[in-house]
């Protein structure tokens, strides 16, 4: 068996060492390359990743949402509520106070002028009316009394007068002798007043007599009656209201509250269409026929009344409805018009780095009858840019308004929004 010397043993240990650097080494750039791939392979996920999402991803968003210019009907009107009423509606009173003993009508009765209505017990009007007259006649023999008095006294003052002619008579006999023709004279004057005066109060007596009879003043139908039989009506200070009657109720009015921003315009003739709840979805033609200048202020909202006839042939509109009226005030047709929307866009102001909004100066006013809009002009989606275009503008009915003079054409697009291009939230007037 050979023997090891130190010197030897070393040798192996250095022999063993070197080995085991080398196999360490090679340990640790096998574990250095796996990173190396691994990092390789992660980097190439990643940018897989990315570009299949930004192929994948949608498009940007316009800058700015469009409308398009049209060719069509612009109706203004002006819409209102109101109250459906007769075109004349009476209210029928009695002017003495008693009680009712006789009604003639009822509700939705069709009356004549002069048709008996009601009447009022007519005994106490009547006794008055008997009174009246007999002192009527008692002033009148009163007067042929005086009157026979008064001729006897002339013929007494003239046989008197040609006595004391003759010397037979004394001055004093005819002095009392027109005494007495003087106070028949009166006498008789005094008796004719009577018969005036009485003549006055049997006049009344047979008026008031008469107004215990209700008679019709018009044609028409009976929509109210607020009296029955046996009741008492007092007529002191006004006369109580017995029955109401409606003229004619083919033809009805709405009496319609317009507001005073839109009041001026409307005028006579225009014609309007009548809604009411009892027939949706039915229109009732009509034209407005009055415009009144008093307002009507309450709790500080002014309005005016106008006044809307409605053909009612079917008798479908009743007295009290609640009716709402669209008034057509001016009308164009197959016109060119944009949306409000448009009219009404204002760009929002460019933004330095720090997304703080650039100072600009304001686009110069518009002149009465004039509309700013702002056309697309070009740019990369997202991008675009919008120019302003001045152009001359009609009425309007609350969503488009006509272009009475523009150098757009039919289909032309015209901003009505912006979008942020950083927050991507939208802005813009409507």
């Amino acid at each position: 068996m050979a023997e090891i010397t130190p010197t030897g043993a070393s040798g192996l240990a250095a022999d063993a060492a070197a080995d085991l650097s080398r196999e360490l080494a090679r340990h640790q750039g096998r574990r250095w390359l796996r990173r190396v791939v691994w990092l390789g392979l992660l980097v190439g996920v990643v940018a897989a990743l990315w570009f299949w999402r930004r192929s994948a991803a949608p498009p940007p968003e316009p800058r700015f949402s469009v409308e398009k210019t049209e060719r069509r009907d612009v109706l203004e009107q002006v819409q209102s509520t109101g109250t459906v009423k007769p075109l004349t509606e009476v209210q029928v009173g009695a002017q003495v106070s008693g009680r009712v003993v006789k009604v003639g009508v009822d509700f939705n009765s069709v009356v004549k002028k002069g048709d008996l209505l009601a009447e009022i017990d007519p005994s106490l009007f009547g006794a008055q009316v008997s009174q009246t007259s007999a002192q009527l006649k008692a002033a009148r023999a009163s007067e042929q009394r005086a009157r026979a008095r008064l001729a006897t006294s002339k013929t007494a003052l003239d046989r008197l007068e040609r006595l004391a002619k003759e010397g037979i008579a004394s001055p004093a006999d005819v002095d009392q002798a027109r005494g007495e023709r003087d106070v028949a004279e009166a006498d008789l004057l005094s008796a004719q007043a009577q018969i005036g005066q009485f003549n006055a109060q049997l006049s009344s007596a047979r008026t008031t007599l008469a107004y215990a009879r209700i008679y019709s003043p018009i044609d028409g139908v009976v929509i109210d009656r607020q009296i029955e039989p046996g009741q008492t009506v007092a007529a002191s200070f006004a006369a109580p209201v017995m029955f109401v009657i409606a003229k004619d109720l083919s033809e009805m009015q709405v009496m319609a509250e317009i507001d005073e921003a839109d009041v001026g315009k409307l005028a006579e003739a225009m014609k309007a269409e009548v809604v009411v709840d009892a027939f949706p979805g039915e229109s009732f033609g009509g034209k407005v026929t009055q415009i009144r200048y008093a307002p009507n202020n309450v709790q500080g909202v002014v309005t005016y009344s106008a006044v809307i006839e409605v053909k009612n042939p079917e008798l479908k509109l009743r007295p009290g409805m609640t009716a709402t009226v669209t008034v057509t005030t001016r009308e164009a047709r197959g016109v060119l018009a944009v949306r409000n929307a448009a009219l009404r866009f204002r760009p929002l102001p460019e933004r330095d780095d720090q997304g703080k909004p650039k100072p600009s100066p304001p686009p110069p006013p518009v002149k009465h009858g004039q509309g700013r809009l702002y056309v697309v002009t070009g740019g990369e989606r997202g991008q675009e840019t919008a120019e302003p275009r001045v152009v001359a503008v009609g009425f309007s009915d609350g969503v488009w308004t006509v272009l009475t003079g523009s150098d757009l054409s039919e289909g032309a697009e015209v901003v009505t929004e912006q979008r942020e291009s950083k927050t991507t939230k939208r802005f813009g007037l409507f």
